[in-house]
């Protein structure tokens, strides 16, 4: 998820997905998804400064780990296989979306109580689209 976080909330994809995929193309959408918890070298004056701008992707990291760390531990130890790794770790990044979006929510540029919906809306879309590629990676790991 690092990885994931890491190249493609870059300003370097977020930049060439905004400028050289055509927005009414599904595949573009998804290339698009994808660049959902950007993350900054600058805070380009946003207000809250760099950390607001950086929260989201920082807390989505956090928050994935803790959960996939916590989630299959119980859901593995009840019914053993890659399936149930598979669900419990796009489960882990969908929750994880949509905390991340809440929690970075007051620090952004509307911190309202309808923003913060909306973001963990977008939040949750994102995991739900994007974490069977985290459910995936975490086949045969340890709970």
């Amino acid at each position: 998820m690092l990885l994931l976080v890491g190249i493609c909330g870059s300003p370097a994809y977020t930049g060439w997905v905004g400028t050289q995929t055509d927005p009414a193309s599904a595949g573009a959408y998804y290339l698009r998804l994808l660049a959902w918890p950007a993350w900054r070298l600058d805070a380009d004056g946003q207000p809250g400064g760099l950390l607001a701008a950086d929260l989201g992707a920082v807390l989505l990291v956090v928050l994935a780990v803790a959960l996939l760390y916590l989630l299959p531990a119980a859901q593995v130890a009840r019914v053993p296989g890659p399936v149930s790794q598979f669900f419990s770790g796009w489960a882990a990044y969908v929750l994880a979306g949509g905390l991340a979006a809440v929690l970075a929510a007051p620090f952004g540029p509307d911190p309202s109580l309808l923003g913060a919906l909306q973001d963990a809306s977008s939040g949750a879309g994102y995991g739900f689209l994007c974490g069977w590629i985290i459910g995936a990676a975490s086949l045969g790991g340890r709970a």
